[in-house]
């Protein structure tokens, strides 16, 4: 049986460098947008994103004003870390430090420092979003319930 992580074992899981999906509602009513993304947290703060300005799901997430990121473990013992909340945070761009940091974290500084140097063009292109989690839901498969 999962359990429920408590708050700190939750924000260090969303901490980690995992690859989250991003669902957003859509306005036509085929469903939710989801899509995998590259995203940055740390404990108690806000979920970042950064991504093209011109995507559908950037114009979800505008019309909307909130979306949702879960991410999880792959391997045993599962786990998942899913929040959803308002957007706080709107920006046109991205501060380069910040791209840095996000692509290093996915990739390590060598091979990040050349994946931003290779598509520098595109990230004028991009935006950033600030979401504050509003609601938390969490399931551990470690059997680790003490």
């Amino acid at each position: 049986m999962p359990r429920p992580m408590t708050v700190p074992e939750r924000e260090a899981f969303l901490s980690d460098a995992r690859v989250g999906v991003v669902s957003v509602d859509d306005e036509d009513g085929r469903g939710p947008l989801a899509r995998p993304i590259w995203y940055g947290y740390e404990p108690g703060g806000v979920v970042t994103l950064l991504t093209g300005g011109g995507s559908r799901k950037v114009k979800l997430i505008r019309q909307q004003g909130r979306f949702s990121l879960t991410v999880q473990s792959e391997a045993q013992p599962y786990a998942y870390v899913s929040v959803e909340g308002p957007v706080v945070a709107f920006e046109e761009g991205v501060d380069p430090d910040e791209r840095r940091a996000i692509h290093e974290r996915y990739l390590g500084a060598e091979a990040a420092a050349q994946v931003l140097a290779e598509t520098e063009r595109y990230a004028r292109t991009q935006v950033t979003i600030r979401m504050r989690p509003e609601r938390w839901s969490t399931a551990d498969y470690s059997g680790d319930h003490s």
